[in-house]
């Protein structure tokens, strides 16, 4: 049996999971490394990260280097004297962090590699209908995440879901996975097998301001993935016009509605308490949603104080 000494490198509450995991299955943290801190919130106080506060609270030794390649860092890195990395939601490593450790740098990625590679693989796999996902773990090398695959599991998408429902389900699941890796390290049990070079690849880009924006002449069905697969962050977003204004709106929760009808697509209709927008081959039924400058409201609560115009839009 190997005796490992691991650094742990994330940011988020999604590596939160995977690092408790380690810790609770006995393995010897020397060291967790974390984006530094940064101004958050009206106040613009230094906000820690997830997996910083969590390591402070069990007395770990915490670095937080703003350049991967900083000397100092490299130095501090090594005195840490690891022989396994463990990354799980950070940032993209130069060769001579991965490659520092004797049994190498292992990552933990949303997905079922070699599909959806890249920064956000759980939203892409709701956004594209996929019925299936899972988490992967693989050595790193030279280019994002195309490493050598050590181990994975699947996990189905229920058609409702959202991305924040998939995220809270792979990350326990991801956490699993990572003390089943470090195990097989452990006992120097190890295939690790190349990723297929030859499948029609669907990749999963960094979510940005075109890529999030509804277009309301897009199939039923494709709306309704692009904003559960949205929620609850970024969220899906859209401009509506109403008595000649324009406002930026972010949509949350909604259902779908399939039917015929002859309305523009982007059209409002406000029936029952319920705020409906017309698209290809249906409605589009929304739930929660939020106005610029105000919190995300359900809709009833929003059809109390706010008026919809007869021409109102969604566009």
């Amino acid at each position: 049996m190997r005796s490992l000494r691991i650094v742990f490198m994330g940011t988020p509450d999604f590596a939160v999971a995977s690092l408790e995991s380690i810790l609770n299955a006995d393995y010897n943290v020397v060291g967790v490394i974390t984006a530094p801190d940064k101004p958050a919130g009206r106040g613009r106080k230094l906000q820690e990260s997830p997996v910083k506060k969590f390591a402070v609270s069990k007395g770990l030794k915490v670095l937080q280097p703003t350049n991967l390649k900083d000397g100092k860092f490299i130095e501090e890195l090594k005195a840490l004297d690891p022989n396994l990395q463990v990354v799980v939601a950070f940032r993209m490593l130069p060769k001579v962090v991965w490659d520092l450790p004797e049994y190498g740098t292992f990552n933990l990625h949303a997905s079922l590699l070699p599909q959806y590679r890249g920064a956000a693989p759980i939203n892409w796999a709701i956004i594209n209908n996929e019925t299936k996902t899972g988490v992967s773990t693989f050595f790193l090398d030279e280019k994002i995440d195309t490493g050598a695959m050590i181990l994975q599991k699947e996990i189905d998408i229920t058609p409702k879901e959202s991305a924040g429902e998939l995220h809270d389900k792979l990350m326990e699941l991801g956490s699993g996975l990572v003390v089943e890796t470090l195990q097989l390290i452990e006992k120097g049990d190890l295939s690790p097998t190349p990723q297929p070079l030859d499948e029609l690849l669907k990749d999963a880009p960094k979510l940005n301001k075109e890529n999030t924006k509804i277009n309301w002449s897009n199939p039923l069905n494709q709306i309704y993935n692009l904003i559960r697969g949205l929620n609850p962050y970024p969220a899906a977003w859209c401009i509506l016009f109403n008595d000649k204004k324009e406002e930026k709106v972010k949509i949350y929760h909604c259902r779908k509605e399939s039917a015929s009808h002859a309305l523009e697509n982007g059209s409002i209709i406000i029936e029952d308490k319920m705020l409906k927008v017309a698209a290809q081959g249906g409605y589009l039924i929304i739930e929660e949603l939020q106005l610029p400058g105000k919190r995300k409201m359900d809709v009833k609560s929003l059809l109390n104080g706010y008026n919809f115009s007869e021409t109102a839009k969604f566009r």
